[in-house]
């Protein structure tokens, strides 16, 4: 079964991208910094609930992406957005 991607495919990437770049491979960001930038992309309801249920905490690129991966899994959401890396 085809599902067609959202206009919205990879926004979280581009989220993800924007908190680490130019960032060294360590540097962590706070939970409150991912909602922030998923509010001022003005994300669709869909993707901003992926970063409102993000555990409180502290996260590496790698950490975050985990977590957002794990949220875009349980909402079967992969192929309509996309997962992040």
């Amino acid at each position: 079964m085809f599902v067609e991607p959202s206009p919205h495919f990879g926004a979280l990437q581009s989220i993800v991208d924007e908190l680490f770049e130019d960032r060294p491979r360590d540097h962590e960001v706070r939970r409150l910094d991912a909602v922030l930038a998923a509010e001022a992309s003005d994300l669709p309801d869909d993707l901003r609930e992926v970063v409102e249920l993000l555990p409180a905490g502290i996260y590496t690129r790698q950490r975050l992406c985990d977590q957002m991966n794990s949220i875009i899994g349980g909402h079967a959401w992969g192929q309509i957005y996309g997962t992040v890396e």
